[in-house]
């Protein structure tokens, strides 16, 4: 993606915003808030309203809900990580502090384990974004890269619809290009930074401001020339998660041999278009990530609450029902994002640590009850010895909720919280009897368990 009128500007210029660009593809109301499960009566709006002002409000008698199973044995997609962009050129560096911050796992800290960073088109510029590389594989995250455009030698000018001045990589410079990405991979590994995989191109079907790219010249590229890069290779990387740019790759044996990550983002994706059966059908022994997204928008503040929630439920879908490894958001540090202007983590950095900080790399999610009560979200994963289940409520009462295990054991259950007034905020232990426990979701919120 690039800076949107909110955003600053990009490297050459600024384009059409995401939000202009979107309404021309007919998704625009996909872009606003999600749907709460808030009422809409006078009640409802006033004690929505308290709790947003992080008052007090009328205790609400918590509603019965249907347990959550969680089913440890029924293991799902393999987790790799939460986390964000940073880049450089186009937002700033994060300091010493955000950096700690960001990929910190300790108290107020966001947890990330993946950090995304561009690839230069120019060589002088490699080292923009090494410092803070360095310092995350330092904490533990593992780095990925995403280029917008390749170096200007290797560039032609072609007519794509009303535009005239379109770029694509010519058809005699692919060898260079996958190159050019070796070399890039190889100077960050030379200098301490080990790149868990690079994308041959950044939304290839949304490229007024960068490089085009067909699905066939990208299945042409996979078939060619990706067998070349000394890392994983990430495509196709499509901004909507379109899966015209997908299938052809996971339909062409030698172009899918020389993939390694299917990687997608989801701007104005409904959740209709989350599952994905042909990679299910095709993909085995590769990974699925989504690498960039901002929700729902880039406009609000992330302090908004209860709307940040909607972060949480995206984050649920994302991994329920996409069934994703690995979840990056846009800029790390924004007005809109994890960490705030002032690197203070936001309402939206808390919503994603609750999966981020305690769902860490390597863990494998488990079948859990997805929605055990309306506007009740539930997943869960084992890790580490632990079984996490992240739950969030997003009505206005609170709710009863209990939680079974099944094929595993816990004597004891530790949460942390967050609403209108705490972040990810320990609320200390409790006991698991017969497999199971039961507690009170407070209404708007997010809490994540872990049982050990």
């Amino acid at each position: 993606m690039t800076a949107n009128p909110h955003d600053g500007p990009s490297e050459k210029r600024t384009p059409p915003s995401r939000r202009t660009v979107l309404a021309t593809f007919g998704v625009l109301p996909v872009l606003t808030a999600a749907a709460t499960t808030a009422g809409t009566g006078p009640a409802d709006a006033a004690a929505g309203a308290a709790a947003d002002a992080g008052g007090a409000t009328t205790p609400v008698p918590a509603a019965a809900a249907a347990a959550a199973v969680i089913n440890v044995s029924a293991t799902r997609q393999t987790i790799r990580g939460f986390g964000g962009m940073s880049h450089a050129a186009w937002a700033g560096d994060l300091t010493a502090a955000q950096r700690d911050t960001a990929f910190g796992t300790g108290d107020e800290r966001l947890g990330f384990s993946l950090l995304r960073i561009p690839v230069p088109e120019d060589r002088a510029a490699w080292s923009r974004d090494l410092a803070t590389a360095k310092r995350a594989v330092e904490l533990g995250a593992s780095v990925i890269a995403s280029p917008w455009n390749p170096p200007a030698s290797m560039v032609e000018t072609f007519v794509h619809g009303s535009q005239t001045n379109a770029r694509r990589l010519r058809y005699d410079m692919y060898a260079a290009y996958a190159q050019h990405l070796n070399d890039f991979s190889t100077y960050l590994r030379n200098n301490g930074v080990p790149v868990y995989g690079i994308s041959v191109q950044n939304e290839p079907d949304y490229a007024q401001d960068w490089t085009w790219w067909t699905p066939a010249e990208m299945v042409r590229f996979l078939r060619e020339n990706a067998g070349s890069i000394g890392t994983r290779v990430i495509a196709p990387e499509s901004f909507q998660y379109l899966k015209n740019m997908s299938d052809p790759i996971l339909n062409d044996p030698v172009a899918l041999a020389n993939v390694d990550v299917i990687g997608a983002h989801l701007y104005g994706t409904p959740f209709a278009n989350f599952p994905y059966p042909l990679f299910k059908q095709k993909g085995a022994g590769k990974e699925l990530w989504m690498t960039e997204v901002y929700y729902p928008n880039s406009t609000d503040s992330a302090d908004l609450w209860p709307q940040a929630l909607d972060v949480g439920e995206h984050l649920h879908r994302a991994m329920v029902e996409a069934e994703f490894q690995a979840y990056i958001w846009w800029y790390i540090r924004r007005s809109y994002g994890p960490l705030r202007e002032d690197g203070r983590i936001s309402k939206r950095g808390a919503a994603m640590a609750h999966f981020a900080r305690f769902v860490r790399p390597g863990y494998v999610r488990v079948d859990a009850t997805a929605q055990p009560a309306t506007g009740v979200f539930v997943s869960a994963y084992r890790g580490g010895g632990s079984t996490v289940v992240v739950a969030l409520n997003k009505g206005t009462a609170a709710t009863s909720q209990q939680f079974t295990l099944v094929n595993g054991t816990g004597s004891s259950v530790s949460s942390w919280l967050t609403d209108a007034s705490r972040n990810v905020a320990s609320q200390g232990a409790t006991g698991v009897s017969n497999g199971s426990f039961t507690v009170a979701l407070p209404a708007r919120s997010v809490t994540t368990f872990v049982i050990r």
